[in-house]
């Protein structure tokens, strides 16, 4: 545990490193307000901070930087709560596609980083599916959600089935199963696979094997990142390439970052992931904040914004927690 001189030497030195961009050094921080210690003093508490892991030397530099252990401590621990006045856009009620749109450039705009929305979660609800036979062991399965959206698969089932008995398995699935979760079609079918007749059975199995692709795909197209090119306005990014281009990467790479918001989804209130300190963000130089947003009272997505390691926290957490209640409040009262 940190006694109280050491958290405030650290707290210093993490917000005038987030300020400056700088390593931070024992005589900088000696001049610091409120900070009434001598530099030698100093110099022994970052000694211990550094053997603790909470802050490091880059190269040969006389001043330490926080690590990413370092950041985590400060932003649990030391984030005051002073919210500065902001006066953001609205978002007017729409369709979702343009709020999330809307939303991701606001993030973007009003953090100068990435902003980052994962649009509302496509209920796995079938209304309808239908069979049609396109030659010997050649299917096409026609999926309608409750809106109307349809999605066509090709199967190749293992047996020859007639048109007419691909008929009665989509009367017979539509007349029971119609309204369900593809996940609880999934554990119906568990349990009732040995009374239902065997070509009713492998075509039920097939309707919800494509189902459960075609949520997969969709969602992966789900995610509406804006503004990537401010991380070439970033100090952090535009003097190392290689950095750069691996932040670049994981916004191509649109099935890591679903996972990455689906981790945020778990959890209540905004959220921090801090580069290097976990598998969630694969790279060392970025951080995000994140929060959900509902819909009528139910979580339906996740947005956030996504920056460097060394980024203004406070000011994220506040850009974040607002627009998720924008969004909340256009999704809720569309007409």
């Amino acid at each position: 545990m940190l006694d109280d001189r050491a958290k405030l030497l650290l707290k210093t030195l993490v917000e005038r490193y987030i300020a400056e961009g700088q390593p931070v050094g024992s005589r900088t921080l000696s001049r610091a307000p409120g900070l009434d210690l001598s530099p030698a003093t100093i110099r022994n508490v970052m000694s211990d901070l550094e053997t603790l892991g909470l802050i490091a030397s880059p190269h040969t530099s006389a001043g330490r930087i926080p690590t990413a252990r370092g950041y985590r401590l400060f932003v649990d621990t030391m984030l005051t709560a002073q919210r500065e006045q902001m006066n953001p856009p609205s978002l007017a009620p729409d369709q979702p596609q343009k709020v999330i749109a809307n939303a991701a450039s606001l993030l973007s705009n009003l953090s100068q980083f990435v902003g980052v929305v994962m649009a509302p979660r496509r209920a796995s609800v079938f209304k309808q599916i239908e069979f049609l036979k396109l030659s010997d062991r050649r299917l096409l399965v026609i999926i309608v959600s409750p809106d109307g959206d349809v999605q066509n698969r090709v199967i190749f089932p293992e047996a020859d089935y007639s048109q007419s008995q691909l008929v009665e398995a989509s009367n017979y699935i539509n007349a029971h199963y119609a309204g369900l979760t593809i996940e609880q079609v999934r554990d119906r079918l568990q349990s009732e696979v040995e009374k239902l007749r065997g070509e009713i059975a492998a075509l039920m199995q097939a309707a919800v094997n494509v189902s459960s692709e075609v949520l997969t795909e969709a969602q992966e197209d789900d995610v509406v990142i804006s503004g990537e090119r401010n991380l070439l306005s970033v100090t952090d990014f535009s003097s190392d390439m290689g950095q750069l281009r691996r932040a670049f990467e994981l916004f191509e790479q649109k099935a890591q970052l679903m996972r990455l918001l689906d981790v945020s989804s778990k959890a209540e209130g905004v959220r921090i992931f801090i580069g290097g300190e976990s598998q969630v963000v694969p790279f060392e130089e970025l951080s995000i904040v994140s929060a959900n947003y509902e819909v009528d009272g139910q979580v339906v997505g996740t947005l956030g914004v996504i920056g460097p390691t060394r980024m203004p926290y406070e000011r994220m957490i506040q850009i974040v927690d607002i627009t998720s209640r924008l969004v909340s409040n256009a999704l809720s009262h569309r007409k």
